[in-house]
């Protein structure tokens, strides 16, 4: 059973840096790929980025492209989910989860995904 914590939002100005971590219970061999997504009070729970199991592919949304980076360390169970130039949009709960899906056009979907931990706030003020 896979579990995820996430960690590392907190409170920044717009135009800064926040890095978020995420965590699992065990390592996640079987996982084919892991995500963060984010939701705002009153939106859907949107995509943000994924990254396959051995890094080698990663996506982003659109509205992050060039600003987030996702990375992984396997042997810390760790996904990381660094985010530059923040704006005040980015404000919403942070939530990461992992996929075994076969289909690569799914993993943006949230429905996709399991292991969704309680998320971390991230606050960008104008």
């Amino acid at each position: 059973q896979v579990q995820l914590v996430e960690s590392g939002g907190g409170l920044v100005q717009a135009g800064g840096s926040l890095r978020l971590s995420c965590v699992a219970s065990t390592r996640t061999f079987s996982s084919t790929a892991t995500g963060w997504f984010r939701q705002a009070p009153g939106k859907e729970r949107e995509f943000v980025a994924r990254i396959t199991w051995s890094g080698s592919s990663t996506d982003y949304a659109d509205s992050v492209k060039g600003r987030f980076t996702i990375s992984r360390d396997n042997a810390k169970n760790m996904v990381y989910l660094q985010m530059n130039n923040l704006k005040p949009e980015d404000t919403a709960v942070y939530y990461c989860a992992v996929t075994r899906h076969p289909f690569v056009a799914l993993w943006k979907s949230a429905t996709v995904y399991e292991g969704w931990g309680q998320g971390t706030q991230v606050t960008v003020s104008s």
